[in-house]
């Protein structure tokens, strides 16, 4: 066995640096996508606490006797829209199905085009620059009983 990256991690054949850092980037960007879309369940999730934490606040607010503002917060607010005509899982809906989606398949696509489908060959290679070759825990790949 040597110790090389697997093959899925190492550069195709007649493939340039500029092509690897090009595809790196495009790759760090939907992983930054796919923090803005962790970020938009958070704030889907959120939201939705906060609607359901009302109903305690208007019990409350009745039993203190303001019912003017418990009425206020059940007609106004209590299931109200985030934006024009969306509650926030019709937002991810959207945000999923157009843009996500797109960036998905491009980003995809390139890789396939370019890289023979491979994945993180960028980062594959930083691993291989910076790692001290045959010490514990700098193995290309995993090994038996590795510390990390």
């Amino acid at each position: 066995m040597t110790d090389r990256p697997a093959a899925q991690h190492r550069r195709p054949d007649g493939v340039d640096d500029g092509t690897v850092a090009a595809t790196g980037k495009l790759s760090e960007a939907l992983e930054i996508v796919e923090r803005a879309r962790g970020h938009l369940y958070s704030f889907h999730q959120l939201t939705g606490g906060a609607d359901l934490a009302l109903d305690i606040a208007v019990e409350l607010f009745r039993a203190a006797g303001h019912a003017h503002i418990a009425d206020r917060i059940s007609a106004e607010l209590i299931g109200r829209n985030v934006l024009a005509g969306r509650w926030t899982f019709q937002i991810i809906e959207e945000y999923d199905d157009g843009y996500y989606d797109l960036f998905r398949d491009i980003e995809r696509a390139a890789r396939d085009e370019l890289l023979d489908g491979r994945r993180h060959i960028y980062e594959a290679e930083m691993k291989e620059a910076r790692r001290t070759h045959g010490a514990p825990g700098h193995s290309a790949t995993p090994q038996p009983a590795e510390d990390a």
